[in-house]
């Protein structure tokens, strides 16, 4: 493969992720890097976390990817799903053990700025706080 080859490929691949595509795994049960970040460094992860689908994010931290994984901003999955309002993204991150310490600014960070008071107590007990 070329590399616009290879570029266009993992281009495809991160598409997959954003849109909730469960095909996906099929191209990590055959070697692709399960983490494997794009040029923002957001991961298959962080991408569907972002976009809401919990069902990829579920699945894919049951294969193994890395849930507390930031991106080039410090940001993680779990901060991300907060000020999307991704409720069935954060559940399935929280099931994960994503900490919400983790990241500027943290989940329980994003969840006071964002107004998401809701979801305090429950951060602040994952946390250890």
């Amino acid at each position: 493969m070329s590399e616009t080859q290879v570029q266009e490929f993992a281009g495809r691949l991160f598409d997959m992720a954003r849109e909730g595509s469960l095909d996906l795994l099929a191209y990590i049960d055959h070697g692709v890097n399960i983490d494997l970040v794009n040029q923002d460094g957001q991961s298959f992860l962080m991408l569907a976390a972002y976009h809401g689908h919990a069902e990829l994010v579920t699945s894919l931290a049951r294969v193994g990817a890395d849930v507390n994984l930031l991106n080039d901003r410090g940001q993680s999955p779990l901060a991300g799903a907060i000020f999307k309002k991704e409720d069935a993204v954060i559940d399935a991150l929280l099931a994960a053990h994503a900490d919400p310490a983790a990241g500027h600014p943290s989940a329980l960070e994003s969840a006071r700025i964002f107004g998401r008071e809701d979801l305090i107590p429950r951060l602040e007990s994952e946390a250890g706080e």
